[in-house]
């Protein structure tokens, strides 16, 4: 009796074992293939760009003193006119300008006076352009000397009243510029993939980045540098 079942005892173990082998050649091919499509490079590509802004905010301001309130604000109103009056001139319309009330401080009133302060009144005066008008709002900014020969007194362009430069059509330099990121970065993966003794396969996996728009420089910040770098990864073949 035990012979008799010994025979289909082997039979199926050899079974077993040529399935086992079987499973595990299939399972062997698959790693490898797995593994080859593991093989990757990720390279970056950028695209530059100058542009001109399209926005400028012009900010203009002045101050008057006077011992006399009353006769304060007339001078403001008065000067405020003239500046207007200057800006449409030039070729600004009243859309694009601003003109915010004047602040008015009195000295006396914040208790100590120093005794070398002439005048109790000081009015500042704020007023701005908003213009996609960018020559010309760079060609009047070097004609305001004109209101100094007049006795308007117009700030300087420090930090807290400089011009400030826009760029407001990013969507329209988009999509090239995102071509030329992910050429840029295929003509680098296809180096690499030359240079490995390899072809390079289809994109696995793609990051745009951030567009970032910067000054050219600070002499002239009414150009602008657009620049995006895209992130790309490659599958590599044999």
């Amino acid at each position: 009796m035990q012979k008799s079942y010994l025979l289909p005892a082997l039979v199926l173990g050899g079974f077993l074992c040529a399935g086992m082998i079987y499973v595990g050649q299939n399972a062997s091919s698959a790693l490898l293939e797995m593994k080859a499509l593991e093989r990757t490079v990720t390279v970056k590509g950028l695209a530059e760009k100058e542009v001109k802004a399209n926005i400028a905010i012009w900010p203009i301001n002045f101050t008057e003193v006077d011992n006399n309130l009353p006769k304060l604000y007339d001078t403001v109103q008065q000067k405020t006119d003239r500046v207007v009056a200057f800006l449409k001139e030039q070729g600004f319309s009243d859309s694009e300008i601003t003109v915010s009330l004047p602040t008015i401080e009195d000295r006396q009133a914040q208790g100590y006076v120093d005794p070398n302060v002439r005048y109790r009144y000081s009015a500042k005066v704020n007023l701005s352009v908003y213009t996609p008008q960018i020559d010309l709002m760079l060609s009047t900014r070097k004609q305001m000397i004109n209101l100094v020969k007049e006795g308007i007194a117009i700030g300087s362009q420090d930090y807290e009243n400089r011009t400030e430069f826009l760029f407001t059509a990013l969507n329209d330099v988009k999509p090239t510029m995102v071509q030329e990121a992910t050429q840029n970065a295929r003509e680098v993966a296809e180096k690499f993939a030359k240079d490995s003794q390899s072809r390079l396969g289809k994109i696995k996996s793609a990051s745009q980045g951030q567009f970032t728009i910067s000054d050219r420089d600070s002499s002239t910040p009414y150009i602008k540098q657009i620049r995006i770098v895209s992130t790309l990864t490659y599958y590599l073949n044999d």
